[in-house]
C-alpha cells in the first residue's frame, strides 16, 4: 500500500477552475482534485478495520460569511473533482512513529507514485541498506505488473477515501467561528461536533461520532486547509466486536497550495496521528505517526513509472533537510 501518502506515495489528478453549480455564485470555486485529512488518517483506521474541547476564537464571525454547512459542503465538492489535465509533482516526505524513521524522495505520474529511501533513523542509508533499496527498484522496474496492482489498490481506496470526504457535511454540525491566517491567505474557521441524525452507510464512518474538533477552509479556493480533530469517546466498529479507537486520540492535519505559477495544486504538508484501540477486541493497537512533506517541484506530466524510477536511481540523493 506504499501507493498512498500514508507510505509516501500518491497520484493525483490536476487542477482547474469553474464555478461550482448552485454555490456561492459570488466565488470562483477551483475543481481540484481531493487531498484531504481523510485519505491519511481516517482512511488508515478504517483500513484495518476488515481486520479487525478546543480554545475559543476571540474574531467574530462576518455577518456576511455563508453558512457553514455550505462552506463544507463545498469544500468537499472541491475535494473530489479535479480537471482533466494531470500535474505530478516530487517531494521529500519524512515519515516518524516511535520506533523508527524513514526520509524519501517521492515522484508522482499517472501510472502511481514511486519513491526511494534514503535516510533511515536520521542517518543515511549504510552500503547495504542502500544496495536494497537499488535492487527493489529495479525489480519494480523489470516487473509492470507490480505497478499496476499497486496502482489499482490506489484506486480502490480512493473510491472508499471519497465517500469519507462525501460524508463531511452531514456527520457533523459545524460553527463559524470568525476567520484566520492560513498558508495561501485567509480561513474560514469553523468547530465541529458530532451530528446526532448522521447515520453512517458503513463501518468505516463510524469514526465521525467521536470526534470533535476544527476545521480550516480557504476563503478563496474553498479548499481545506486544517483539521484538528480530537477523540472525545470511545468509537466501536461493528458494536465493538471488530475494533475499538479509545478516546483521547487526536488527529491534525495541515494542507497548502504548493503549485507554481501556472496553476493551483493542493497537498498535504503535515499529519500527526495519536490514536489507540484494539482489533477484534483482543490485540491493542497504537497509531502514532508523524509525517511532512516539503520541496515540492512539478515534474512532466507524461513521465512513466519508468522514468520516474530511473531518476531516482541515476540522481544523487538530495541534501539532507533538517526534521525535528
Amino acid at each position: 500500500m506504499d501507493v498512498t501518502r500514508y507510505y509516501g506515495q500518491n497520484c493525483k489528478g490536476a487542477p482547474d477552475h469553474c464555478t461550482v453549480p448552485g454555490r456561492h455564485p459570488s466565488v470562483r470555486a477551483p475543481i481540484l482534485p481531493k487531498k484531504l485529512w481523510a485519505r491519511h488518517c481516517v482512511a488508515t483506521v478504517a483500513g484495518l478495520l476488515p481486520f479487525v474541547g478546543l480554545p475559543a476564537s476571540s474574531a467574530a464571525p462576518p455577518e456576511s460569511a455563508p453558512d457553514a454547512q455550505t462552506i463544507v459542503r463545498d469544500a468537499s465538492w472541491n475535494e473530489m473533482h479535479h480537471g482533466s489535465a494531470p500535474r505530478f509533482y516530487r517531494y521529500r516526505f519524512f515519515e516518524q512513529d516511535p520506533k523508527s524513521s524513514d526520509l524519501k524522495t517521492v515522484i508522482e505520474t499517472s501510472e502511481g507514485a514511486v519513491s526511494r529511501l534514503v535516510e533511515k533513523g536520521g542517518k543515511p542509508l549504510t552500503e547495504a541498506e542502500d544496495a536494497a533499496e537499488v535492487a527493489r527498484l529495479k525489480n519494480l522496474l523489470a516487473n509492470p505488473q507490480i505497478q499496476l496492482q499497486r496502482y489499482r489498490k490506489e484506486r480502490q481506496n480512493d473510491t472508499r477515501e471519497d465517500e469519507l470526504v462525501r460524508m463531511l457535511p452531514d456527520a457533523f454540525l459545524y460553527t463559524n467561528e470568525g476567520t484566520v491566517e492560513g498558508p495561501n491567505g485567509p480561513c474560514y474557521r469553523l468547530s465541529f461536533k458530532p451530528n446526532p441524525n448522521f447515520v453512517p452507510p458503513d463501518r468505516e464512518g463510524e469514526v465521525f461520532h467521536g470526534m470533535v474538533g476544527e476545521l480550516w477552509v480557504d476563503q478563496a479556493q474553498l479548499r481545506i486547509v486544517k483539521i484538528d480533530a480530537h477523540l472525545v469517546s470511545d468509537v466501536n466498529f461493528g458494536w465493538g466486536v471488530l475494533g475499538r479507537l479509545y478516546r483521547g486520540g487526536s488527529i491534525l492535519e495541515e494542507n497548502a497550495d504548493v503549485g507554481d505559477l501556472d496553476g493551483h495544486h493542493w497537498e498535504s504538508t503535515s499529519l500527526r496521528l495519536r490514536l489507540t484501540g484494539k482489533i477484534l477486541m483482543i490485540k491493542n493497537v497504537d497509531f502514532s505517526t508523524s509525517q511532512t512533506s516539503t520541496e515540492f517541484r512539478p515534474v512532466a506530466s507524461d513521465m512513466t513509472y519508468q522514468e520516474a524510477i530511473r531518476v531516482l536511481l541515476e540522481e544523487p540523493a538530495w541534501p539532507t533537510a533538517a526534521y525535528n
